[in-house]
């Protein structure tokens, strides 16, 4: 069994519960992630489940559907190739198309070999990798549905699973940058939901990030600059990478400014 699965399920879950009161009109307000709308978030999300479980269940169909996305962002943007895809679905008929989806897909990974490669947009990954990146992007975008409805997030110990993906892509911030690795890993020593320990890295390092697990998820998906978390950080390697940490794929893309992500106050 692939617990993973089931933790993406139960995070996008938690993302339904938050908007399934919400009236149509109120899924085209804009947020704080680059003007997106939450239709925009969930369109975006919904796609890129499908085609990830598409990868898994048909890969020449799944490569036919990137050669197409590609083609057209050449002469477009992904956001309007989401938004055609889609085709018309919006507010909470997409809400529900969207949860519908995901918990299929999430029965079909829990039984699926965790270590099976699949092919991807970037780098081919295995299917672990794969759900993982699906509850990362769900949890990361998450966040901004959760700022701008001014709501304070609860989290679940699952965001095991975006903490170890941003200690895991250490090395995968610097190279997206074209710059060396350091020899130095710092030590991450974070205080879970539930209020265990979650470590790693070297003790006995002179690089450290200590707090919540939570602000260091938020730093590493970048939804909140360090600035505005309660993080501490000592050495200058550590502060380094937590200036620009990326665990998502793409090109390098820069964290918000201070005070830009935050939760609304109504």
């Amino acid at each position: 069994m692939l617990q993973q699965a089931y933790d993406f399920r139960d995070e996008s879950e938690a993302l339904y519960q938050l908007m399934e009161p919400l009236a149509d009109a109120e899924f085209d307000q804009a947020m704080q992630f680059k003007g997106w709308t939450l239709n925009d978030v969930l369109g975006h999300l919904h796609m890129w489940n499908w085609a990830a479980d598409l990868s898994m269940q048909d890969e020449a169909a799944f490569m036919e559907f990137i050669g197409r996305v590609m083609a057209d962002v050449k002469s477009g943007t992904l956001r309007s190739f989401e938004v055609n895809w889609r085709e018309g679905l919006k507010g909470q008929e997409l809400l529900n198309t969207w949860r519908e989806f995901y918990q299929s897909m999430a029965e079909r990974f829990v039984d699926a070999d965790p270590k099976l490669r699949l092919k991807w947009a970037g780098p081919d990954m295995s299917v672990l990798s794969s759900i993982t990146a699906r509850l990362m992007e769900t949890w990361a975008h998450g966040q901004a549905v959760y700022d701008i409805l001014g709501v304070e997030r609860v989290n679940a110990d699952r965001i095991k699973n975006v903490a170890v993906l941003g200690v895991n892509t250490f090395g995968w911030t610097y190279k997206n940058r074209g710059w060396d690795v350091p020899d130095v890993r710092p030590l991450v020593k974070l205080t879970a939901p539930s209020g265990d320990t979650w470590e790693w890295g070297d003790a006995t390092s002179d690089n450290t990030i200590e707090g919540r697990a939570e602000e260091f998820c938020q730093v590493v998906t970048q939804t909140r600059n360090i600035a505005d978390t309660g993080l501490i950080v000592t050495g200058e390697i550590a502060t380094q990478w937590m200036s620009v940490a990326q665990c998502f794929a793409g090109p390098p893309e820069d964290p918000p400014a201070p005070g830009a992500r935050h939760r609304a106050v109504s």
